[in-house]
């Protein structure tokens, strides 16, 4: 019989599964992103207790089963994020944070630094509500664009290398492109460009702000690179104009 895993995990998703079990998402440091099954999980007297709701950080004990999914046989909480659940503003935010990385991440392979980008962010929106601003969750995506090996171009134009004169951003090119080359691009202010570099620069915990049109350039910038590079679509954290 094989020995049992044993990994901290991230909740991603917890979704109920016959009569009393659930079927969790799970992101781990050294297997990436796992599905496991928990039997029994959501009968009264079960020993996992609420410890695999979404957002909890857990040490997890699991056995290989017959199927793809793993076996959850022990579980201890690391950090349980209760506080985050308090307000809709933290709780959407973990939700989106999650979220981006289930459809970025989506396979087994390891990427400790995603793991620990994403605990990170959770223990930001757990401690303050106001870390559940639209830049923070912009500053998590682009660290992800960072790790997933994607990160568009910001010190200089793709199409020729200048780098003065930055007014757009082509996420097929790759990133940033100056005025002479900005035909096929949407236009970048300063500011959005500015942010996007003190973002990718600065810890999670002091990701700046900027202007709702610097925000939304941003936005722009990140989510189609992720689209045209990754194939992802993630899901906007700032509501249409």
């Amino acid at each position: 019989m094989p020995a049992p895993l044993k990994t901290e995990a991230i909740v991603l998703r917890s979704i109920r599964y016959g009569e009393a079990d659930r079927i969790l998402h799970l992101y781990t440091p050294r297997l990436g992103r796992i599905g496991a099954i928990a039997k029994g999980a959501r009968r009264s007297r079960s020993r996992f207790g609420a410890r695999l709701e979404p957002f909890f950080h857990i040490r997890a004990v699991l056995h290989e089963g017959r199927g793809d999914l793993l076996t959850v046989s022990g579980v201890d909480t690391v950090a349980a994020h209760g506080a985050l659940r308090e307000h809709a503003a933290t709780l959407d935010a973990a939700a989106r944070a999650c979220d981006a990385v289930a459809r970025m991440f989506e396979t087994p392979d390891p990427h400790p630094e995603v793991f620990v980008l994403l605990a990170n962010q959770l223990a930001l929106l757990n401690a303050d509500v106001a870390n559940a601003q639209p830049a923070s969750g912009l500053a998590f995506r682009l660290k992800l664009l960072l790790a997933a090996g994607i990160l568009p171009q910001l010190a200089a134009c793709v199409s020729c290398g200048e780098d003065q004169h930055l007014h757009g951003f082509s996420a097929a090119a790759g990133g940033v492109v100056c005025s002479s080359c900005e035909a096929s691009a949407f236009p970048l202010d300063e500011a959005a460009y500015r942010f996007l570099v003190d973002a990718l620069g600065q810890p999670l915990a002091q990701a700046p702000d900027a202007s709702e049109r610097a925000l939304r350039q941003a936005e722009r910038a990140i989510t189609e690179t992720a689209a045209h590079h990754a194939h992802v679509r993630l899901r906007p954290l700032l509501r249409a104009a």
